[in-house]
């Protein structure tokens, strides 16, 4: 049995001060990077990251967004907005990330699993050639991609575990919704997310 732990989105435009920013997204940034400094002696083999890195993402940007599949500008390549949140950024600094999956380029993406490393590689294929079966989800949205992330690594099979106390969702009624679909799932789900 090899673990993983997926970092989910803790990017600055998914933080507080951010163009689509979600409450506590700063203070689970802060959790999780302490979560990594810990991994150690937590079971963990490999820690990931995905993030949402939008070249020209055509529909899913939209000047009157529905929030639903349409949202403002966020995580433009070569923007600060695209960024590892600072209170992430040392845990990336500190080489404790095995690969940062970045997803969204062309296309609306949730999923991590939608996501590729820097050599093309999925993350499906990445943790299968790690020997990892069960999986730790955490990050930015609950509601959208940790949900998408946790759906997608329990259908490749994974054993798939949402740590809620290190995510934080967009709004109460969605977060309720994704939380009962990834139970429906099969996900494992401990703690409470953070909710406006």
């Amino acid at each position: 049995m090899r673990r993983a732990l997926i970092v989910v989105d803790v990017q600055n435009d998914f933080c507080e001060g951010g163009s689509l920013a979600v409450a506590g997204g700063a203070d689970v940034a802060a959790a999780v990077t302490e979560l990594i400094g810990q991994a150690a002696g937590s079971g963990y083999q490999h820690v990931v990251a995905t993030r949402d890195h939008h070249i020209a993402p055509g529909g899913h940007f939209a000047d009157n967004p529905d929030f639903v599949h349409s949202w403002p500008a966020h995580c433009v390549a070569g923007t600060e907005g695209v960024g590892f949140h600072p209170n992430f950024a040392p845990a990336v600094a500190s080489g404790a990330i095995d690969a940062v999956f970045d997803k969204g380029a062309y296309a609306a993406a949730y999923s991590g699993f939608e996501g590729a490393d820097e050599n093309g590689v999925p993350l499906a294929d990445w943790l299968r050639a790690r020997e990892v079966t069960e999986v730790d989800v955490v990050g930015i949205a609950t509601d959208h991609c940790v949900r998408a992330t946790a759906l997608d690594a329990a259908r490749e099979g994974f054993r798939t575990q949402v740590l809620l106390d290190l995510t934080a969702g967009v709004a109460a009624e969605t977060t309720d919704r994704a939380l009962e679909e990834m139970r429906a799932a099969g996900v494992e789900l401990t703690g409470k997310p953070v909710v406006a």
